[in-house]
Formats: structure tokens, C-alpha cells, sequence
């Protein structure tokens, strides 16, 4: 076998260190955008951020490293010295160079801003003080009355945390009040108290008779003064005794104490609303177990779900859409959009300074350019993709739901130039807000079912009617799948019976049978 050497030109792609942050900080969410930028602002002392007000002397990448004006350079000279710090300092935390860096102050030379309208233009205008701010910056309050709604869904109270304070205006006894304790914390997300007082009498007193029935006697009282506090129902058992201590707070009227007969029936009865059995089981007129039946609905079955963490609920909108003339206008949201800059003292030291710890530091100053320079991006390619999907959905923001086309992935990757998986990272855990609510921007795809005369009906529309046929149908007589289907098929849409019932099932909608009012 004969060797040679020969040469071979191919070409490949690969995933440079940049795009892979790029790509990555695309599918974040808007809370875990903010975690990301945490950490980079904790690990690189080139990033800073730019406090509310100021005026910026630099933006993004390209004017990162620009010169500091002899203006600016002055008047930091009058305010503090030393200017520049030594370049061992370059090597300590974030913490240490935000705290040996003079502040910027307002006369400082301040280039134009970058902000986005609704068309994807962009246009320039002397405004704020960082990257990312294309509405003018809120006025703080001095008493701070309007928070964050993030900070607000990090302090919230849990159900716990409420009853222990409650339980503090009680004069309890040191055994009484313990006893009161383990209930409180027995109990589940609900607000149900799961174990029974036996269960958690016998886990406390092991083999000890004698102290079992002492803990149980305490757990029967504690669990008395537990139902007595708010939220009412809370350390119910079941659902029927959940209910039932919600309506102890009702007013004492004849519906009132129906509706208590009614819930001491089996639960199943009350959930397929036959009245006529209920009547019988209750000896109680039908027109009564009606009334009482109302009752029930406007209860809260899980008392306890108020207080449950909000903060993994929390849904930030990542663009705004207003009316603007006859059309409407895309606008990224402001207040998600991280405010940071290069430092730009440390950054001017760092030129001056040549050598093996000098690179070192380059490579960090690199870091923080890509940084924001892929964060700008983020959040540039989140605003040609939205606004792609509001021209495409222009009825749909003007009639609702109702009006929704059939859309796909393809249709914007083809008209912004960029691939499907970009247009799915981008749509995925991002939101926009709408004069009829807030939508992830996959909301706005759908697939088309076919027509009568060779269109298509997006299934977000097909939900729709279908939701609407539910809300105007006899409570005596609900729509069955198959009923739905035909009158979809009235309206020029075919649309299977199993198509139906699957977005009966997406639409959270009983089936008929659990519907009808018996």
C-alpha cells in the first residue's frame, strides 16, 4: 500500500463559544434571561450596570472601549482621586471594581440611543442611559410604593406563614400551641389536612398509649381552633367538610343550611348536579337544591392554592402591542430588558497595560462585549419575530380569537430569513401582551383545518367556537362531541369527532355527562 500526502478543501459549520451563547440565551426565559445576567455580573468585572438615570458614556460592543472625553476626564478628577486604578486591581471581584470606579456623571459625553417601533426599524434618539432603554426610565417613588411585580412574588406569605400568625393572638398553652404547630405544618398546598389525627398521634407517641390519647385529645382541639381561622375550610379532611366549613361564614338562610345537606351527600351526586336524587336524599324541594347548588359553585374547593409560590406562575410579557392609527404598534418591554454596559474605566486601563496577565484580562473584556452584543440580538430577533406574527395576525387583534389564521413555524422563518428551530426557541417561554390578554408567541400558530369552499380554519378559531357552543348550550341537554362536530360542519369547518373531543380536553371542558344538570 502506497502513502501520499494530498490536500482537501471542505467546509463545515462549527459552533463557535459566541454562537453557542447566543443560541442559548435565545430560549431563555425572561426570568432565566435575569438569573443568567446575575451570574455574568458576579463572575466578570468588566460588566456593570448602568443605574437608573444616568447618562452612558458608551453602548453595546462597538463604543465599549471608547476614550473617556477630557471633559469627563476633569471633572472625575475634581470629584475623587486616584482616576485610573493600577492594574493588579483589574484582577479582584465585580464587587471590588464597581467600588473603586468613579460614578459617571450626568454632563459626561452621551452618544444616541437604539430603540425599536413596531415596523423593525430602528431609530436613534438621545435617551437613557443604557443598552436596552426605549422608554423613558419610571420615576422612583421615595417610598417605593410600587414594587416589582417579581420582588412581589418573592415575598409572598404561604399558607403557613398566615395561620402562624393568626395562631399568635391565641392564649394557648405551651402543649396546646405546639399541637397547633404540627397541624398547621401538616397540612398540604390545598390547605387539607391528609393524615387523620390518629395517624399523626400514633407517629409522635411510637409504642406510648398513655401519650397517644393525650396527643390525639390536643390534636381534636388544635384542629378546632385551626378550622376557626382564615381561610375558611382550611384543615378540612375532605372536600365535603371543606365546603361545609366555608358555609358556617354563609348567612343562615333556608339555601344556606340546603346547601350544608347537600354537601353531607356523596360528592358524586353533587358533581354530576342530579338534583332529583338530591332532592330525595334531602327531603328538600328541587327548586331548593338549586339555589343550594349554586351555593356550593361560588365556594373555593382549594383554599389553600392562594397561597401557593406565585413566582414559577409569574408571566412576564417580553413585548408590548398597543394601537397605534389604524394599525398596531410592537414595542419590547422595557422593563425586562437587562441595562448593562462595558466598564469603561477598567476597560481604558486595560489598553495601557501589555502582557501575559494583560490577555488574560482581554479575554474577559472580550467576554462582556459578546455578552451584550448577543443579549442586543436576543432581543432584536424577539421583535422581528413578533412582528412578523402581528402582520400575519392583524384580525385576530382586532375581532379576537375568532379571527385567528393558520399558521406555521415555516411561514416566519421563510419571510425573516432565519431557520424553524430559531423561530421555535424564539416562541417558546415568551410572551406578548394584547388588548385581549397575555399570549406566549406560540399561541399565535396553529394548524388549518379544511373548509367547505378549499380554505383553511386555524384550530385556535375552531377552540374558540367550540367554546362559545359550550357557554350558550341547555344545561338540561349539553352538546355531545358529535353534535359539536356537526354544527362545526355548519359553519363550512370539518372537524371530526375525535378532533373535537381533543380540544374539549385541551379546553379543560367536562364531557356532556358531567355537564347536564340532572
Amino acid at each position: 500500500m502506497k502513502q501520499g500526502l494530498s490536500l482537501r478543501v471542505s467546509q463545515h459549520l462549527a459552533l463557535t463559544p459566541q454562537l453557542q451563547q447566543s443560541i442559548r440565551l435565545l430560549q431563555l426565559s425572561t426570568l432565566e434571561l435575569s438569573q443568567e445576567v446575575e451570574q455574568m455580573l458576579d463572575e466578570n468585572p468588566f460588566l456593570e450596570v448602568a443605574e437608573e438615570g444616568a447618562v452612558r458614556e458608551d453602548f453595546g460592543v462597538e463604543q465599549a472601549d471608547a476614550p473617556v472625553s477630557q471633559d469627563a476626564r476633569d471633572h472625575e478628577a475634581a470629584q475623587e482621586a486616584p482616576m485610573v486604578p493600577d492594574l493588579p486591581s483589574l484582577t479582584s471581584s465585580s464587587e471590588t471594581a464597581a467600588a473603586d470606579a468613579p460614578s459617571t456623571e450626568p454632563d459626561a459625553a452621551a452618544p444616541l440611543e437604539e430603540s425599536w417601533e413596531g415596523d423593525g426599524s430602528i431609530e436613534t434618539a438621545p435617551d437613557d442611559s443604557e443598552w436596552g432603554g426605549d422608554a423613558p426610565a419610571r420615576k422612583n417613588n421615595s417610598d417605593d410604593e410600587q414594587a416589582d411585580a417579581i420582588d412581589l412574588a418573592r415575598s409572598h406569605e404561604t399558607l403557613q406563614q398566615h395561620l402562624h400568625r393568626q395562631s399568635l393572638s391565641l392564649r394557648l398553652s405551651d402543649e396546646d400551641r405546639a399541637a397547633l404547630h404540627f397541624l398547621i405544618e401538616s397540612l398540604n398546598d390545598d390547605g387539607y389536612l391528609e393524615d387523620s389525627l390518629e395517624d399523626l398521634a400514633a407517629g409522635l407517641a411510637g409504642e406510648d398509649l398513655e401519650e397517644f390519647e393525650e396527643l390525639q385529645q390536643r390534636f381534636g382541639v388544635a384542629l378546632g381552633l385551626l378550622h376557626n381561622m382564615e381561610p375558611a375550610g382550611v384543615g378540612a379532611r375532605d372536600l365535603a367538610e371543606c365546603l361545609g366549613l366555608q358555609l358556617l361564614d354563609e348567612r343562615n338562610t333556608e339555601e344556606t343550611r340546603a346547601a350544608i345537606a347537600v354537601c353531607k351527600q356523596p360528592m358524586e351526586l353533587l358533581a354530576k348536579r342530579d338534583v332529583k336524587r338530591l332532592a330525595v336524599a334531602t327531603g328538600l324541594s328541587e327548586a331548593l337544591i338549586k339555589a343550594a347548588i349554586g351555593i356550593i359553585g361560588r365556594l373555593d374547593p382549594k383554599p389553600g392554592r392562594r397561597f401557593v409560590n406565585v413566582e414559577r406562575n409569574l408571566v412576564v410579557p417580553d413585548v408590548l402591542v398597543v394601537k397605534s392609527g389604524r394599525g398596531f404598534k410592537v414595542l419590547l418591554n422595557s422593563d425586562v430588558m437587562p441595562k448593562l454596559r462595558v466598564h469603561d474605566i477598567y476597560s481604558n486601563a486595560l489598553k495601557q497595560h501589555k502582557g501575559q496577565q494583560a490577555g488574560a484580562l482581554q479575554q474577559r473584556l472580550q467576554e462582556a462585549r459578546w455578552f451584550i452584543k448577543n443579549i442586543q440580538q436576543r432581543f432584536e430577533t424577539i421583535l422581528r419575530v413578533s412582528t412578523a406574527i402581528v402582520e400575519r395576525q392583524k384580525n385576530f387583534f382586532t375581532h379576537g380569537e375568532l379571527a385567528m389564521r393558520p399558521l406555521v413555524l415555516r411561514e416566519i422563518a421563510d419571510e425573516l430569513g432565519l431557520h424553524e428551530s430559531t423561530i421555535s426557541r424564539v416562541t417558546t417561554a415568551k410572551y406578548m401582551s394584547t388588548p385581549f390578554g397575555t399570549f406566549e408567541l406560540k399561541y399565535f400558530f396553529g394548524s388549518g383545518l379544511g373548509t367547505e369552499t378549499g380554505g383553511n380554519a386555524s384550530s385556535t378559531a375552531v377552540r374558540a367556537l367550540i367554546k362559545q357552543f359550550v357557554a350558550a348550550e341547555s344545561a338540561a341537554k349539553p352538546l355531545s362531541d358529535n353534535q359539536i362536530s356537526d354544527m362545526l360542519r355548519e359553519q363550512g369547518i370539518e372537524c371530526a369527532r375525535r378532533t373535537v373531543a381533543k380540544y374539549r380536553e385541551a379546553l379543560r371542558i367536562a364531557p356532556a355527562n358531567l355537564r347536564k344538570t340532572l
